[in-house]
């Protein structure tokens, strides 16, 4: 890993650490962080890579907003979550910000199941999602389902992409 990947990973997991901070304490990742991160994702890689660079950061977002804007439509996550993630995207090669984004989506899964086992409603949710299936339609969770409280998602973001920054220095060769 280069010098210049070393700095726009650090100050992209900074920034994730930020957001994770907000969205666990207001339920909320700020506009103003997402812009900042936007153009420093793509600052680095025009710097990296010139123009191709910022067609990839642009490409980048473009996968990651796609991938994250079905779950916002259907009620699934929250306006910011997507913008964090397309953030992300801007700072990745291509590849892997496709890998964060499906990364966060299996974390965000494994974060849900775990909130839902640890307050006891497995069968409860369950329940729902199979009358979700009989109807074809989407049913909202009851009031004192869990799965209906807002859920800090940037978790399951920052957790994604450290899992994609893994494989990019595994295939790397650790910093050869």
């Amino acid at each position: 890993m280069s010098m210049e990947q070393l700095v726009a990973t650090g100050v992209l997991i900074g920034l994730l650490g930020i957001a994770v901070v907000s969205d666990i304490r207001r339920h909320r990742i700020p506009n103003l962080l997402i812009l900042v991160g936007l153009a420093l994702g793509l600052a680095g890689q025009i710097y990296s890579g010139g123009i191709s660079g910022l067609g990839d950061g642009l490409l980048g977002i473009l996968i990651c907003f796609a991938l994250f804007l079905p779950m916002y439509a259907v009620g699934g996550m929250a306006a910011g979550d997507v913008k964090l993630m397309a953030m992300v995207g801007s700072f990745l090669p291509v590849h892997y910000a496709l890998w964060a984004a499906l990364y966060s989506l299996v974390f965000g899964g494994l974060c849900g199941l775990l909130v839902v086992l640890i307050h006891g409603q497995m069968l409860q949710t369950l329940g729902r999602y199979w009358l979700i299936l009989k109807a074809r339609s989407y049913l909202a969770p009851s009031a004192d389902e869990v799965a209906g409280k807002p859920f800090p998602y940037a978790v399951a973001i920052l957790l994604g992409t450290l899992g994609s920054i893994y494989w990019q220095l595994v295939a790397s060769g650790l910093g050869d």
